[in-house]
């Protein structure tokens, strides 16, 4: 079952992708209302998403957005995640004009050459004491 968190936007990623590691991090950082937690696809959590959106579990390629019961993927996830982030982030939610599927070309090529060119990690990362009431599990 997966979990429901009234108010709260859930950022599911790859866990072991060094690059959606520091994206988590960046949002961490900028996110002064605390309305994201998080989930990696690898985690009990995660893998609870993938299942009740009838997605393969082991559908690691895209950063994953859950609104309510609404999910979104790929650039529609990352640009509407900059746009609840606020200030200057949210401006760049204009590129949602540009057509999905050209976004979300985009989005797949720096999904794929991601471990080449940022790394992969034995594990998923650990937050500090302080950050773990932000992660569901």
């Amino acid at each position: 079952m997966t979990p429901v968190i009234a108010d709260k936007k859930i950022v599911l990623f790859d866990g072991v992708c060094n690059l959606c590691n520091a994206s988590v991090q960046f949002i961490l950082r900028q996110d002064q209302q605390e309305q994201f937690l998080f989930g990696s696809l690898q985690g009990n959590a995660g893998q609870a998403y993938l299942k009740k959106y009838q997605l393969p579990a082991s559908s690691f390629n895209s950063f994953m957005l859950v609104e309510g019961d609404r999910l979104y993927t790929k650039s529609g996830a990352a640009l509407r995640m900059l746009k609840h982030l606020g200030g200057a982030w949210s401006l760049l939610y204009g590129f949602i004009i540009v057509p999905r599927p050209l976004r979300d070309a985009v989005y797949n090529f720096i999904a794929r050459k991601r471990y080449a060119w940022f790394g992969k990690r034995d594990a998923c990362w650990l937050p500090s004491p302080e950050l773990k009431k932000r992660f569901l599990d």
